[in-house]
């Protein structure tokens, strides 16, 4: 039976486009067994997935801070021990940076990764074997193409991302209320959608019965949530939530409505109805995917109008 390891460190949305690779795997290579690399923030994602048998999390992110301390040398000698306690047949690098490729060399098995013409970083030294997937598609699909080019299988026709996240209880909403999750945050001040929208779409929502629900990571987005809370009938602040809680909280909901940020794309994974907003970037190429019940509106310079937000909302639950 093939034993493969994928090495998609981070971060939250590109993590959530590896997932169909694993479906492709699981579905082409009976008996597979993959085990990933991936970054401790991010380890809940892949641990959804049925068909990931070991995670692996690293902190390169923490470890490059102080990468000679006696601490950080004892995490990292005890990740390469767990690493090098299996032999792969494949080390795949879907991820295509350096940090990437240094940990698919370190790792013992037939290394696979992007050419030169494929990817950002000249790394095709550091793999034993490297493939040409072309520029122009969506992050998910140059996934599962550099996949099945590294295990000679033949690409699926459909993505499939194979999630589900647990039923869970919240005690700040009520047992059996329908809540709409508003995913306000982004990376990026330029991606956001502006206020006065999100109150209007709120306010909306509430005016049919939808609890508004509206999560933060940050001190800053805590801030905002409040601000739109405060104009929302009813909308929720909660506390702030940790991965797997969150991903319980989209599961469940009746629609996702996310600015481009990774909740976003694991809303549309798990199968929630979920609209992408698009302030500055192109949804052809970061939009979801192959999600069974997504809409992605506006893009460059065109954020969407709330008009055309309620229209696709209602679409996607009926």
């Amino acid at each position: 039976m093939p034993r493969v390891l994928l090495v998609k460190t981070s971060s939250l949305g590109d993590v959530v486009h590896n997932l169909p690779v694993v479906s492709d795997l699981v579905g082409a290579l009976p008996g597979v067994t993959i085990d990933w690399v991936i970054e401790e923030g991010f380890a809940v994602i892949p641990r959804l997935h049925p068909g990931v048998s070991r995670v692996l999390p690293v902190a390169v992110r923490r470890w490059r801070k102080s990468p000679w301390s006696t601490v950080v040398r004892s995490k990292v000698s005890r990740f390469l021990g767990e690493l090098h306690s299996e032999t792969y047949d494949a080390v795949i690098d879907t991820q295509g940076l350096l940090k990437s490729a240094l940990i698919a060399r370190a790792a013992y098995g037939v290394r696979h990764g992007l050419d030169w013409s494929s990817s950002r970083e000249p790394l095709g030294w550091l793999y034993d074997h490297t493939h040409h997937v072309p520029w122009g598609q969506h992050a998910v699909e140059r996934n599962r193409q550099l996949a099945a080019q590294a295990m000679g299988y033949r690409l699926p026709a459909a993505a499939l991302y194979g999630i589900a996240a647990a039923n869970r209880h919240f005690s700040w909403l009520a047992a059996g209320s329908r809540h709409a999750v508003l995913l306000h945050a982004t990376s990026a001040e330029r991606k956001l959608w502006p206020e006065a929208r999100w109150v209007e779409l709120g306010q909306t929502l509430a005016s049919r019965d939808l609890i508004c629900v509206l999560p933060w990571g940050s001190a800053a987005e805590q801030a905002r949530s409040q601000r739109l809370a405060q104009q929302i009938p009813q909308a929720i602040v909660p506390y702030r939530l940790d991965l797997d809680s969150l991903s319980s909280l989209l599961g469940q909901a009746s629609v996702v409505v996310g600015t481009d940020t990774g909740l976003a794309h694991l809303a549309g994974a798990l199968g929630a109805p979920t609209v992408g907003l698009y302030c500055a970037t192109d949804p052809a190429a970061t939009g979801l995917h192959a999600c069974a019940r997504a809409v992605n509106l506006g893009g460059i310079g065109r954020a969407p109008e709330v008009a055309a937000v309620l229209t696709a909302i209602e679409g996607l639950m009926r």
